[in-house]
């Protein structure tokens, strides 16, 4: 049988992915940081390494026939360098093993921030171009690793093998074990440093996380050499976009917290977070800025895009409703809430 290869799989999307390879019986092995024994207990192969170690990342791509590139350093920092060498460098890396040990196929996950630019974007679709300005260093880390891994499609290898690979673009992913967006909403309502940017009427796409990892499985399941998802890219969402406070307040609910009530302008978010932006530049400060232009503008501005081709190509329907999966995150707070009283 052979092998599927999940980058991060112990992260929140890529163990979702797992999970479900796992279920229907396919044999998967995950290339992590951490050493996940209860990964290996049901029956996963654990190659512990780091994206920056090219040998460690080709060595985890021998026997392997799929791949889902998973793995990333996300986040707003100002330094290039943490983004380049994990997201651009490390997709690489996934490459040359890919050519190495004569992988079938790669579903790169990447982000629709890769062409995210100052105007608003409206049921927006994959004609989209690359902005010729980045905001911030992440969506250009991935937008470089994109177009590497598009770019791969139909290399032949020397046995013949002809080589697929496609992009998915899920727009902020959401639900329970999410360990990155929510935590780090509710922990800024708590401690009051929750504001409002714009006038509240911007509209975002989301996408529940395991409609995300099925997204993934079909995809997967849909490349082959001439098939219409070789080389190219696709936007996943929930296909109808929310009100991005609203849902912000939806999910301070869920955990009872109170709406936000404070908000600034636009204008003056994106200043702050400029020259917040400079101020961690210039005095090397770790961490990230509260504010930065990349978020007042993904906070303020509406982001939503056209997912046709997705459906069109592989299939992709998002099962998992809003409503249910903010129930199944609901029901998993509760959990986590009692567990630690």
């Amino acid at each position: 049988m052979s092998v599927t290869l999940v980058t991060g799989g112990a992260g929140f999307l890529g163990l979702y992915i797992v999970e479900r390879l796992v279920a229907r019986g396919d044999r998967v092995r995950v290339f992590c940081r951490g050493a996940y024994p209860e990964l290996r207990k049901s029956g996963v192969e654990v190659f512990q390494g780091d994206l920056k170690d090219r040998g460690a990342v080709m060595a985890a791509c021998e026997g392997v026939e799929t791949i889902f590139h998973t793995a990333a350093v996300p986040g707003i920092s100002v330094f290039w360098k943490p983004y380049y060498e994990t997201n651009t460098l490390g997709t690489r890396y996934v490459l040359d093993g890919c050519r190495k040990y004569g992988v079938r196929k790669l579903i790169y996950t990447s982000s629709p921030s890769v062409v995210f630019d100052l105007p608003a974007q409206e049921n927006v679709d994959e004609s989209a171009p690359y902005p010729k300005r980045w905001l911030t260093h992440y969506p250009r880390s991935k937008a470089l690793a994109e177009q590497m891994v598009l770019a791969a499609d139909g290399e032949k290898w020397e046995d013949g093998t002809v080589f697929s690979t496609c992009s998915l673009r899920p727009h902020l992913l959401w639900g329970p074990r999410d360990r990155h967006i929510i935590p780090r909403l509710l922990s800024r309502a708590r401690a009051g440093k929750l504001f409002r940017v714009g006038d509240g009427t911007g509209l975002t796409d989301v996408i529940y996380v395991e409609n995300a990892a099925d997204a993934h499985l079909q995809a997967a399941d849909a490349l082959r050499p001439g098939s219409p998802l070789g080389g190219r890219a696709y936007f996943l969402s929930q296909g109808r976009p929310v009100n991005t406070w609203q849902w912000i307040d939806e999910l301070l609910a869920l955990a009872q917290l109170p709406p936000v009530k404070r908000s600034i302008s636009y204008p003056l978010a994106y200043g702050i977070g400029t020259v917040l932006e400079w101020w961690y530049w210039l005095f090397r400060m770790e961490g990230e800025p509260v504010m930065t232009r990349f978020l007042a503008s993904q906070l303020a501005r509406s982001h939503y895009f056209d997912i046709s081709a997705a459906k069109r190509d592989f299939g992709f329907e998002p099962k998992i409703s809003i409503e249910e999966g903010m129930r199944r995150l609901a029901e998993d707070m509760r959990m986590k809430s009692e567990g630690s009283a």
